[in-house]
């Protein structure tokens, strides 16, 4: 698997991942080959949903607030 630099933290990242959470077979099978899984989400109940998958590695999104959402809160009350 191809990797590039993941900003200046030094660290590497794959080059290429998968996104997709509607086949959560294909999902499963992507983690157990180490392809991480990222999930693009417009709202707070969608990023929650989309980390509840133990699959996903990351949730993409284009409005700056749901950076800020209260994962703790909106998964356990």
């Amino acid at each position: 698997m191809r990797e590039r630099w993941f900003g200046a933290t030094g660290r590497k990242v794959p080059e290429i991942v998968l996104e997709d959470l509607s086949d959560l077979d294909r999902v499963h099978a992507a983690h157990v080959e180490g392809i991480p899984v990222v999930v693009r989400a417009k709202t707070a109940d969608e990023v929650v949903e989309a980390l509840s998958h133990g699959e996903v590695a990351c949730v993409l999104v284009r409005d700056e607030a749901l950076l800020e959402v209260d994962l703790t809160r909106l998964t356990y009350g």
